[in-house]
């Protein structure tokens, strides 16, 4: 299967959607042409899926399996495939890693175990990322949360993993703190062995990329990646008229789909992608559950005031 061997996690990598028909089953035909779609955008180095922004919590082992196998055949020739690793048990999580390199995969990205929610020690993170680590050859990419849900890796438990497993290559760093973010792209990307620092601060991105993350992973980048990396671009020019221009159209977007509750973060993405008709239907899977009108007419005026809609078209579809 297609697999691009030295790929290092960095550049603009948007978080794809995963759609469903009514039933709940992946809407196939769907998911392929949104791959096409953000696929073909000018500037980003790679997608991901089976994450959070493809409902990977209510996917099935095999349903990942499919889900990376369907992005190979469409994209994977010409584009890095990052594949989510979501399990709560360290076991797993070393099974998903060797299906996602036998699937093509060119690298993982590592979610936080549930029962490191209940803190962890620098022990069980070792051998966390150890365990996956040994189970194949991919570059990892470390999600790091927020400090204070238990889940993030503090700064000397992050760097002792680095250091032991040499297949760390980039974090996702969503610790929702400035200082901390700066901390993380000043000292992680000065290592001898650098280890590049993708945002997904999707919510103040612009003001995340001008500290010098060299990427960003985000599941806005499903509606918005062209957006994302004209932006990306302009940081790296120093064009900063043109990045708060850019910043200017991508603001409404981050305002809706980043409102609380959090969780409903793709949910709304999908409903912006059936309103723009990149979507036929808006299905989530349950907990998640169908937005109401009013959200969704905030989404649809998001939307005009980003450009990306227009106005006469969305109201002659209201």
């Amino acid at each position: 299967m297609p697999r691009h061997p030295d790929y290092i996690p960095h550049g603009v990598i948007p978080a794809v959607l995963l759609p469903f028909n009514e039933d709940f089953s992946i809407d196939e035909t769907g998911f392929r042409a949104h791959l096409r779609d953000v696929g073909a955008t000018q500037g980003i180095s790679a997608l991901t899926l089976n994450a959070h922004s493809t409902e990977v919590a209510s996917c099935s082992f095999d349903e990942q399996k499919r889900v990376l196998a369907l992005a190979q055949d469409e994209v994977g020739a010409r584009l890095p495939i990052v594949n989510g690793v979501w399990a709560d048990g360290s076991l797993e999580a070393a099974r998903i890693a060797r299906m996602a390199a036998d699937g093509g995969a060119s690298a993982l990205l590592v979610f936080p175990p549930a029962p490191f929610a209940m803190r962890q020690s620098p022990e069980m993170a070792l051998a966390h990322f150890k365990r996956i680590g040994d189970a194949t050859d991919l570059p990892i990419i470390v999600f790091q949360y927020p400090l204070a849900g238990g889940q993030n890796y503090p700064r000397d438990t992050l760097l002792k993993m680095i250091e032991q497993v040499p297949a760390i290559r980039a974090i996702k760093d969503w610790s929702g703190d400035a200082p901390r973010h700066e901390m993380h792209i000043r000292t992680l990307q000065s290592l001898p062995r650098p280890v590049n620092v993708l945002t997904t601060h999707s919510a103040w991105l612009f003001s995340s990329l001008v500290l010098g993350c060299n990427g960003l992973l985000s599941g806005s980048g499903s509606v918005i990646a062209d957006l994302q990396a004209r932006l990306f671009r302009a940081v790296r020019d120093n064009d900063l008229a043109e990045a708060k221009r850019l910043n200017d159209r991508i603001y409404p977007t981050a305002r809706v789909f980043y409102a609380e509750p959090f969780s409903d973060m793709h949910n709304r993405m999908k409903e912006a992608l059936a309103l723009l008709g990149k979507l036929p239907r808006a299905v989530v899977r349950p907990p998640l559950v169908k937005l109401g009108d009013a959200e969704i007419a905030r989404i649809r005026a998001a939307l005009i005031e980003a450009g990306l809609l227009d106005a006469k078209g969305a109201r002659a579809a209201a």
